[in-house]
């Protein structure tokens, strides 16, 4: 067994319980729940997107419920850059009592990815709640997480809670477009002493449901992957089209595309994705739950690993993923194409370099003809933090409160967030359980995105409990 595998259970951090099963049926809001989801409302409803939307507009709203609040000149810092008027953001602080502790971040992008009216069945900037959910871009990527890290430094400050340690949050922008200004970086390589602090919760964690209500699993987010994009392109004389030829850029393009869809990466695991499987392997009876144990025991078990395959996230976790995302070609409807390109967007494994994959495309398209470049990335390669007591032992105590019997387990997540910026400066960042999602993903980054209600609600109070045992010691 390997070592995080061992201090999974060493730890505890698996409870054997049984899943809870989530009781749909509300109660009438409390007044401190209605006054959040009017600050969810308000974030849901301001657009952050890059094209259409301002970053800024809504650091403005929040700067001032929390002036509202009480916190002064001396306890906000905003800031941003001239080329960048609608990606600024800010950093609040609320002292603690203790001369040697050190901080508590909190960490959260307004920015969201851009939605189109058209495409939706709702507008996508109105919340909307039906069915058991909150509707809206950023409902769960990551707005409610942001409205309940305002709220909270909102209700700390009128409460008069003194916390032993400092706590920050830093509203940022960027982290959804790679040639957007972005934030947590900026802040990590000017603003060092500024979010200075011990560790960082940030988004990447939560957890999984059945789909039908029942939660089957909290993720602690502990590592992630790389995001580095890559251009593939085309090239030719081109010429008229009223006399085709197979030699053309769009088709050779399409045959190279067909190749990168069809490859697959090699399977990996790291000491967090074996931690996650043992976790899982030990909480469920069914195909799935043989599966990770199986392949925790034989990674090259190919049965396994098929079963495993079936589950899109169990798949990304597994390996690198490398997907188009972007087409462009030609240049006239009556010429041949002289150039077709796509953008493809890959999430790398931990321990592999950006050239590494890049070749592994060029060998997979096997076409002299293409050229594979690297356009851009995301930063610094992802370092994983490390997972100790001082962890995961609040997140215990607070999961027995609000989620009794639901196992918890580490995750390496299979996107990218902004914690990259702040471990390669070495503030670690992890994203704890308290909100959730269905196996669909819930329209993050997609159409219709959704966040459960009842995950809402009480994924706010389990963070603030947390937040306030972390900040005790």
């Amino acid at each position: 067994m390997r070592r995080l595998t061992a201090l999974v259970l060493a730890t505890g951090l698996l409870l054997s319980a049984p899943a809870l099963a989530q009781d749909n049926s509300r109660p009438a809001l409390r007044p401190d729940q209605t006054a959040f989801r009017a600050l969810y409302k308000e974030f849901v409803e301001t657009d952050t997107s890059i094209t259409t939307g301002s970053c800024t507009a809504l650091a403005d709203k929040v700067e001032a419920h929390l002036r509202q609040a009480g916190y002064a000149d001396a306890d906000i810092t905003r800031y941003g850059v001239p080329d960048h008027p609608k990606e600024g953001g800010l950093v609040v602080i609320l002292p603690g009592t203790s001369k040697t502790l050190k901080p508590i971040l909190l960490l959260g992008h307004m920015d969201v990815v851009v939605a189109k009216r058209e495409d939706w069945t709702r507008d996508p900037y109105t919340l909307i709640e039906e069915n058991g959910y909150f509707y809206g871009r950023g409902t769960s990527d990551m707005k409610a997480m942001d409205a309940i890290w305002v709220d909270m430094m909102m209700r700390f400050r009128k409460d008069g809670y003194r916390p032993q340690r400092t706590l920050k949050l830093a509203l940022t922008c960027g982290e959804e477009t790679s040639w957007a200004f972005n934030g947590a970086k900026w802040l990590s390589e000017n603003k060092r002493d500024l979010i200075d602090a011990a560790f960082a919760l940030n988004e990447g964690g939560g957890g999984r449901t059945d789909g039908h209500g029942r939660l089957m699993e909290m993720r602690l987010h502990v590592g992630e992957k790389s995001a580095v994009n890559y251009r593939i392109e085309a090239t030719n004389p081109g010429g008229h089209s009223s006399v085709p030829i197979r030699d053309n850029a769009i088709y050779e393009l399409s045959d190279a595309l067909s190749k990168v869809r069809d490859y697959e990466f090699p399977l990996m695991l790291t000491d967090t994705t074996r931690g996650y499987f043992a976790a899982g392997a030990a909480s469920r009876t069914d195909a799935m739950g043989k599966a990770m144990a199986a392949i925790i025991a034989n990674p090259a078990d190919k049965d396994a690993e098929a079963v495993l395959n079936t589950d899109r996230s169990y798949h990304s976790m597994l390996r690198t993923t490398c997907v188009a995302t972007l087409l462009d070609g030609g240049h006239a409807n009556n010429a041949l194409p002289q150039r077709a390109g796509a953008n493809i967007n890959c999430r790398i494994f931990p321990g592999v370099s950006s050239e590494e994959v890049r070749v592994a495309l060029e060998k997979a398209i096997a076409d002299p003809r293409m050229s594979v470049k690297q356009v851009d990335d995301r930063g610094p390669l992802a370092k994983p933090p490390p997972l100790t007591a001082e962890i995961v032992e609040p997140i215990r105590a607070v999961g027995r409160k609000y989620r009794p019997g639901v196992p918890l387990a580490p995750m390496m997540s299979t996107g990218a967030t902004d914690g990259i910026f702040l471990e390669a400066v070495g503030i670690p960042s992890y994203g704890p359980p308290g909100l959730y999602s269905d196996p669909d993903g819930n329209g993050v980054h997609g159409l219709n995105e959704r966040a459960s209600v009842e995950g809402v609600y009480s994924g706010r109070d389990f963070l603030t409990d947390l937040v306030k045992a972390y900040a005790s010691k």
